[in-house]
């Protein structure tokens, strides 16, 4: 089958994130023909002057709809798109020049319905930007789920960087209206029905994740509220490891209480951790003060998540409670 692929990608309110991505699509090192997608969801600062400027450097399509968030806006894209093969971006990602030639030398190699890539911190990120990335790609923080080849056995890509076949997005009938989470849930769903899907450790972006301390508390906090909702409707994906973060939080707040009555063997057990995590944050960034605001931005993932995880398992896991009803807000309405 030839490929041919369209790039899916859901924008809202940030014309300068589009400027700076198809700017990147301009320095694609590639012989490859591809489309670009933008979708327009319902906007009020729209992109539509951006994309404009590109309409004679690419094959661009310019998409406005009513907001009704990513997933639905990517499948409304995936809809409109001419290409056999989709590949969808968030807005906040810049492509380094050897993506796509990546992309299509894994597939001639390995085919699957399905791809993930990694994300990456560009030189020119602010000392946040890396620190959170640090946080969320390291695999002392997540086990490499978001893109260590030797750490997963069976990969869920995520939507920032991620690949889907014409014919896997019609039977599965692209992202359901949870968000965050409906990557996860698509890549399960995909799974059921007899896909494969993998890695492409070489098709990384760049991912700028424009974002403040509190923004991404909130979105940790989010992605464990989400995970107990796939598990109540993928009882077979269940882990342990989904309780580690909340497992991590509620040790480290025994330990601190612990030292108080001179017990300190666990408090020392997590002093060390952080040491680790430390030293592999300045080999990674050769930056000190970044690696200072890592520690911060792992304590937040942690205990982010942790909480929302164990607040999500107890309403929804064990109260039963509809997460519709429970959790409106992770929810668009179509």
């Amino acid at each position: 089958m030839q490929l041919e692929f369209s790039f899916i990608i859901p924008v809202y309110n940030r014309p300068q994130e589009i400027e700076e991505l198809l700017h990147s699509f301009t320095l694609l090192k590639t012989k490859v023909k591809y489309q670009v997608v933008i979708v327009e969801d319902g906007s009020t600062i729209p992109s539509k002057e951006v994309v404009s400027k590109y309409e004679d450097q690419l094959d661009i399509a310019y998409y406005y709809k009513p907001n009704s968030g990513p997933g639905d806006s990517r499948n409304f894209g995936m809809q409109k798109a001419t290409g056999n093969y989709f590949i969808i971006l968030d807005s906040d990602c810049i492509l380094p020049a050897n993506y796509l030639n990546a992309v299509v030398s894994s597939l001639e190699k390995e085919y699957v319905a399905c791809f993930g890539g990694p994300d990456a911190a560009d030189a020119s990120f602010s000392n946040l930007q890396k620190a959170i990335n640090f946080a969320m790609t390291s695999f002392i923080t997540t086990g490499g789920i978001r893109g260590n080849k030797n750490s997963v056995d069976k990969f869920q890509p995520r939507s920032f960087n991620m690949g889907i076949s014409k014919e896997a997005f019609l039977k599965t009938k692209g992202f359901g209206s949870i968000h965050p989470g409906e990557d996860p849930d698509l890549s399960i769903r995909l799974w059921k029905l007899g896909y494969t899907t993998k890695l492409i450790p070489e098709a990384y972006v760049y991912h700028k994740r424009r974002i403040s301390w509190s923004k991404f508390y909130k979105q940790v906090f989010k992605f464990g509220m989400v995970r107990p909702i796939l598990n109540t409707w993928h009882p077979q994906t269940k882990k342990i490891t989904y309780w580690f973060p909340s497992l991590f939080s509620l040790g480290f707040i025994l330990a601190v209480i612990l030292s108080f009555f001179h017990f300190r063997a666990l408090l020392i057990v997590y002093i060390l951790y952080f040491g680790l995590a430390f030293v592999l944050a300045i080999l990674k960034t050769k930056n000190i003060i970044i690696a200072i605001q890592a520690m911060l931005a792992i304590c937040i993932q942690f205990f982010g998540y942790g909480y929302g995880f164990i607040k999500s398992t107890i309403l929804v896991g064990l109260l039963n409670n509809k997460p519709e009803e429970q959790f409106p807000e992770l929810f668009f309405k179509k």
